[in-house]
């Protein structure tokens, strides 16, 4: 066989891989849907409900109740009892615009100009690529949406981020959120020192509050970057800080009271120390629930139960990973499992990756519970979804069943070798 001839069928094999892929994130028609008998978990007022029906019409959720008839054509799909959640969140994560970490040409969440380092109106989720491989890796967990996290390397102000849809979706869904990072990470890029931050931070306020003039050789922003800050400033969006140390967040909470703007906190290793001070404030915390051993001063005060002290001080809490977020979202489960296991109530971990990231994120009347009105992202479970020794048996967005498989499956099955008697050397 010549080279030509077998580099011609690779190529074809690839692109029929590559075509498989593609079609398992592109959008088609809604699906009609009538799930039977499933013990439904709304995430909403609700609560769990016991042998309940779920019927999706032209994507949405149409009637939660018992005995539900399917109208004609409706596919039926008999749960026998089996656990139904809505579509669970990813995290702040890069899927999408990062593929490979270790490949700088496919990282798309950093901006790094030396010269020009705060630039709030980056906006990464301009690089989403809906037929990212990491798409369906995500949907095999029973993940439906994330938010797209600016990452802080040119400056501590990140940049723009928003939701996505994990159903090939190419726009964000809701408002955008600016991610800021302070504390010691932070502080690298702020002269090394963490007080120069709220130096920063308060210029930078000043020029897009108009008090320094646009043309002043002293001024941080530029003309587009003022109006983005200016609109958070407003109210129009949440400003997401990364922050762990419970002294750096008194202070955030005494300039987001000062300014009037509308904040969230991820990771948050000692935000249980302050944690009446933001029930009062109504700040979220996006909690990182498998940090209990420090790994920076920022987080001497770490502890399993950051989740559970939070919520009972009335904080809303939702679920964030610090390291490769993208790659390992299926950890999501395992961070809300943990926090049930070390007091949170176990229906406030699932409301922690559906309702409560939803509603922070300003995508809360669309998705994150199961009622009527609501866009039919489901997952059936075949038994606890905050066990990770379970999983998800079917993932419907917009009422359309996914395709359960990703490239990870695709190779496994490729390349798993079939049963046999002999040393696993001598199989072919």
């Amino acid at each position: 066989m010549s080279g030509m001839t077998l580099l011609g069928m690779r190529s074809r094999a690839w692109l029929g891989t590559t075509a498989l892929l593609m079609l398992a994130v592109l959008p088609v028609h809604a699906q009609d849907l009538l799930v039977r008998n499933a013990t439904v978990h709304t995430a909403g007022v609700r609560g769990s409900l016991a042998n309940t029906d779920v019927l999706v019409q032209s994507g949405v959720i149409r009637a939660v109740g018992t005995g539900l008839s399917a109208p004609a054509g409706v596919t039926v799909v008999e749960a026998g009892g089996r656990p139904l959640t809505p579509a669970l969140f990813g995290g702040i994560t890069d899927i999408g615009i990062d593929e490979v970490s270790g490949e700088s040409t496919t990282v798309d969440s950093t901006l790094k100009l030396p010269d020009q380092p705060l630039r709030p109106e980056f906006d990464v989720s301009l690089a989403y690529n809906p037929a990212s491989v990491l798409v369906p890796v995500a949907r095999l967990e029973g993940i439906g949406f994330t938010a797209l996290g600016a990452n802080s390397g040119g400056g501590f102000i990140a940049g723009q981020g928003g939701v996505v849809r994990l159903d090939g979706s190419a726009d964000p869904i809701g408002p955008l959120a600016l991610y800021v990072r302070l504390g010691a990470p932070g502080a690298e890029l702020t002269g090394s020192s963490r007080a120069a931050q709220w130096m920063l931070l308060e210029q930078m306020v000043s020029e897009a509050r108009g008090r320094v003039p646009a043309d002043s050789p002293h001024a941080l922003l530029t003309p587009a970057g003022r109006a983005t800050l200016a609109r958070y400033l407003a109210g129009q969006g949440r400003i997401v800080v990364a922050v762990d140390r419970a002294a750096d967040i008194r202070q955030l909470l005494r300039w987001a009271a000062r300014e009037k703007v509308r904040i969230a906190i991820a990771g948050g290793a000692e935000a249980w120390r302050l944690a009446p001070q933001l029930a009062q404030a109504q700040v979220p915390v996006f909690v990182d629930a498998l940090g209990n051993l420090p790994t920076s001063f920022d987080q001497l005060g770490a502890t399993l139960d950051n989740a559970a002290r939070l919520h009972a001080a009335g904080v809303p809490v939702s679920f964030a990973q610090r390291d490769d977020a993208s790659h390992n979202a299926r950890k999501m489960r395992q961070l809300a499992g943990n926090a049930v296991a070390n007091g949170l109530p176990w229906a406030d971990g699932l409301a922690g990756l559906t309702r409560v990231p939803a509603q922070v994120l300003g995508v809360g009347d669309r998705i994150g519970t199961i009622e009527p009105g609501k866009l039919a992202d489901l997952v059936l479970w075949e038994g606890d979804p905050l066990d990770v020794g379970h999983y998800a048996e079917q993932v419907w967005l917009g009422g359309r069943a996914v395709p359960m498989r990703s490239r990870q499956t695709e190779l496994r099955d490729r390349y798993l070798a079939p049963p046999t008697t002999e040393p696993r050397a001598y199989s072919r």
